[in-house]
């Protein structure tokens, strides 16, 4: 019911139950599962609506910018809606347009949101452990970063920058075009591709998609460390290879970023996962954490020792469906947070981030390389190192 009304009250309270969605470090279980059914997808507004926000944002005719734009959307979310277009200089690109008024309803919404957990903080002080002002602060940082595609605009060059530095031809992300951007508008370069749950479509476009697979591992891996950022929202749709066989990496609204006083703990559980070595993850697991008191890692680990025993299930059911929803890899996600909390460590949301991107890359492993361990590949480099 809960749900149900969120998304009856629109774009803020949807952004908001997705975001609770994708928090299992800082909300109950069952708030968690429920709020993953809170649906994105919306009516698309109607395209002169569309044409109009271009046409202000670019400040001209949309005539002197793009030959053709699609009527019918790619794509379309509570806050954007994308469209297929062509410049008047010849590219195929997609033009993402922000939703009018949609910055001004999320400000004056979250405004109120934070207003209104202060007070109760005040009124009820148990609530202030719990840092609900913190958290809707957290929530307002996220959503209004969603808005800003100067900072998607950024992401992506950062990204671009990081494939230049490390002389990785083999990856790469949309150009985007600035002179037709704006705050509320951006526009790239189309990537055609297919996703790496497609087997059949990988195989026309890749002779090894298992060395497709490792490429676009490696990357994402490599960017931890050597980029600015990382891709946090690696999923079907966002990562594709392309028509020439190179891997495209899409969509940077959502981007994470490893603190560097948890380098060394993150680096270490991503050791100690390629290895099976459930003591060392929790060990790793507490330094990414926040404890006030001492964790039984012993007990910690075999605990985790069951968990992988369901995700083994888990990728069972893949390799018989050659598919794996978002509540499988959300549900696993639940399970190691609901560890932490047993033994009182509680993590941040970035961790939630990372861990995900990390289970989007196991369902690709298999499908496309179900026969091999691809962590123990020599192709496969967990973690680059450092000159």
């Amino acid at each position: 019911m809960l749900r149900e009304t969120f998304e009856q009250l629109g774009t803020t309270y949807i952004k908001l139950g997705q975001f609770i969605a994708s928090s299992p470090s800082l909300f109950p279980e069952a708030y968690v599962r429920e709020f993953q059914n809170c649906l994105d997808n919306t009516t698309p507004i109607p395209f002169y609506k569309i044409q109009q926000v271009i046409r202000k944002e670019l400040n001209r005719p949309l005539h002197k910018v793009f030959a053709e734009i699609s009527p019918t959307p790619l794509a379309t979310a509570s806050v954007a809606q994308v469209h297929a277009a062509r410049l008047i200089t010849g590219e195929d690109v997609v033009i993402k347009v922000q939703k009018p008024n949609v910055h001004m309803v999320l400000q004056t919404d979250l405004n109120f949101l934070y207003v209104a957990a202060k007070t109760l903080e005040w009124f009820v002080p148990k609530l202030s452990m719990a840092s609900l002002s913190d958290i809707v602060e957290e929530l307002q940082k996220s959503m209004l970063a969603e808005c800003d595609f100067f900072q998607e605009a950024k992401n992506i060059e950062d990204f671009r920058l990081f494939l230049n530095e490390t002389h990785n031809f083999e990856v790469t992300v949309p150009k985007v075009y600035p002179d037709a951007s704006s705050l509320r508008v951006l526009t790239m370069e189309r990537l055609y591709g297919v996703p790496f749950t497609d087997l059949n479509s990988v195989r026309q476009y890749s002779r090894d998609p298992q060395h497709s697979l490792i490429t676009a591992m490696n990357t994402w891996f490599s960017s931890l460390l050597l980029g600015k950022s990382f891709h946090a929202d690696v999923h079907a749709g966002n990562l594709l290879l392309l028509q020439d066989g190179r891997i495209g990496f899409i969509d940077f609204g959502i981007v994470g970023c490893v603190r560097a006083e948890t380098w060394a703990s993150v680096a270490s559980l991503f050791r100690c996962l390629t290895e099976n070595n459930y003591l060392g993850m929790a060990e790793a697991l507490v330094g990414i954490g926040i404890t006030e008191k001492t964790v039984d890692t012993a007990a910690l680990a075999g605990d985790i020792a069951q968990l992988y025993q369901h995700m083994d299930h888990m990728q069972d059911k893949i390799r018989e469906e050659a598919n794996v929803n978002e509540k499988d890899i959300n549900k696993v996600l639940m399970d190691l947070v609901r560890l932490g909390k047993k033994y009182g460590i509680h993590f941040p949301r970035e961790f939630a981030l990372l861990l995900k991107q990390i289970l989007y890359f196991d369902r690709y492993i298999q499908v496309l390389a179900p026969n091999i361990n691809i962590y123990h590949d020599e192709r496969f480099v967990l973690l680059p190192e450092i000159a």
